[in-house]
């Protein structure tokens, strides 16, 4: 993706990470958080799938550990409704083969960095900032990005960059050696430097072509995997005017060929090229060479309150969410389309719960409440934000009511708000069967093991929330916490009680010592 941020302004932890994965791969690219790391075209070349999930691992362990990393329940399912439309797409493509599909993590992982970014990480992992879904306008927009970079995945992009940058090596490291020699042959080391320099700057500009080429190559299959999966491929063609818009203030103005990836004009063009020919069975024209393409979509009001929340999520500071409260009034409010006003009143609402007025978001929420009725997805978000604030309020046998087994749909953030709510009225039981249920099939959910381990305190049940305490740790790749754990629950057992659970703990616990030695064996990220 285009370069969004610079390095000085990506976080600390997510930086670190980021730096970790360019000195294990040699690369001389910028770092990931300006998100050019991920070319190069064609098979994973010597690098096993096996060991760049490996790599993968060892990087997004260093992300989970960072507090700009967010598991909001909310955004995460709704990114995922967008995110598995495009892996069922990728495999019914071909794109996605059965041995990715099986090794690889296929997680996205949600930051609280306001910047407009996205990356891909070795392993199937994806790094998405609240930023960037706080700017798009539809789905189809948030699916552009999210096709993008799984076809960086898919494609074995980085596998690929490693194995070129190895082959690379021996000629990099014999010119820096002649440069050495030169240096101390001439009584001023500008001839060595030179040879130095260009030795490293022939590199540097073989590198970026292999990115362009690839760049091109994740814009072609992410747009047939978007659109493959139903998305509309005008927003395609608007994400890339937005990201365009985004980039300007750290362009620097270097030719195209300069670049690590195609000038966003380029990719503007080729998308809307894509879109005029699509089904046409007409080659793309020439990027440049064709008009603007139709209206992009239409703004949905659920998407424009998922947007309302990546941005009150992303910390704007007091000032900003006082005026995202502001403005749910007024006569510039009553003039915006229905999508925009339930975006603003979602964001003022929410904005008053992080202000501590609650009086106000309740106001709020229940005029957005009123305006959504009639659209069941948008009602749907609002039904959960008013059970939100009404459990940030205190007021937990109200959010119980909204969140009851009954209610429709039945998601993850349904199920983990509701699990607040049974611990804070006392009554965990009818929870723990659905959340068991759920983490049955979705045994990486580190926030459902969390809320399950509440449960069974809540209950009284010790060792088995000491156990979903550690399968929290397995999920987010901390091993060594959830020995911890585990060892906690093995002495716990052998008070007596459950064998059958006690079981399960001992193997699980064999399990994880395995993982935390494979783990430890790893050569380290920094």
């Amino acid at each position: 993706m285009p370069q969004w941020t610079a390095v000085r302004t990506a976080r600390p932890a997510w930086r670190r990470a980021c730096v970790a994965l360019l000195i294990a791969s040699q690369c001389l690219l910028p770092p990931l958080a300006r998100a050019q790391l991920l070319p190069g075209m064609g098979d994973g070349g010597e690098m096993t799938a096996a060991a760049e999930r490996r790599l993968g691992d060892q990087i997004a362990r260093e992300l989970y550990r960072d507090p700009d990393f967010i598991d909001d329940p909310v955004l995460v399912d709704y990114v995922q409704s967008v995110w598995q439309p495009l892996m069922a797409a990728a495999r019914v493509r071909g794109e996605l083969t059965p041995e990715l599909d099986e090794r690889f993590a296929w997680a996205v992982l949600l930051g609280r960095d306001r910047s407009i970014n996205a990356f891909a990480l070795p392993g199937g992992y994806l790094g998405v900032h609240l930023g960037l879904i706080a700017v798009t306008d539809s789905r189809d927009e948030l699916a552009t990005v999210l096709g993008h970079e799984l076809s960086h995945v898919t494609q074995r992009h980085i596998a690929r960059i490693m194995a070129k940058q190895s082959r690379q090596m021996p000629l990099l490291l014999a010119a820096m050696v002649l440069g050495m020699i030169a240096a101390g042959k001439s009584r001023n080391g500008d001839a060595g430097q030179a040879v130095l320099m260009g030795s490293q700057a022939l590199a540097m500009q073989s590198q970026l072509d292999f990115s362009r080429d690839m760049e091109r190559e994740a814009d072609r299959v992410g747009f047939g995997v978007m659109t493959q999966a139903g998305f509309a491929p005008q927003g395609a063609a608007s994400m890339f005017e937005k990201l365009q818009y985004a980039s300007r203030l750290n362009d620097n103005g270097s030719y195209p060929y300069l670049r690590s990836h195609p000038l966003n004009s380029e990719r503007i063009a080729d998308m809307q090229a894509r879109f005029q020919f699509r089904g046409e069975g007409s080659a793309v024209p020439a990027a440049g060479t064709v008009p603007a393409a139709a209206a992009k979509p239409e703004l949905k009001m659920d998407h424009a309150m998922m947007a309302a929340r990546a941005r009150v999520l992303s910390r704007p500071g007091a000032d900003v969410l006082r005026q995202a409260v502001d403005a749910s009034g007024g006569t510039d409010f009553a003039r915006r389309a229905p999508a925009q006003q339930a975006g603003l009143l979602y964001a003022g609402a929410l904005g008053a719960s992080e202000l501590h007025d609650a009086r106000t978001a309740r106001r709020l929420a229940d005029r957005l409440t009123a305006l959504v009725a009639a659209d069941p997805a948008a009602a749907h978000q609002a039904r959960l934000l008013s059970a939100e604030l009404y459990l940030a309020a205190g007021a937990a046998p109200q959010a119980a009511a909204l969140l009851e087994p009954g209610a429709a749909p039945r998601t993850r953030a349904d199920l983990l708000l509701a699990a607040q709510a049974a611990v804070a009225t006392r009554q965990p039981s009818p929870l723990v069967a659905p959340l068991r249920d759920w983490v049955a099939l979705h045994p990486r959910d580190a926030g459902a093991w969390h809320a399950l381990s509440t449960l069974y305190g809540a209950q009284n049940d010790a060792l088995r929330a000491v156990r979903a305490d550690a399968e929290a740790n397995v999920a987010v790749l901390d091993y060594a916490g959830a020995r911890d754990r585990f060892k906690a629950a093995q002495d716990l057992a052998r008070g007596g009680g459950d064998h059958y659970e006690a079981s399960i703990i001992d193997t699980r616990a064999r399990a994880v010592d395995a993982l935390l030695q494979q783990q430890q064996a790893d050569p380290p990220l920094r």
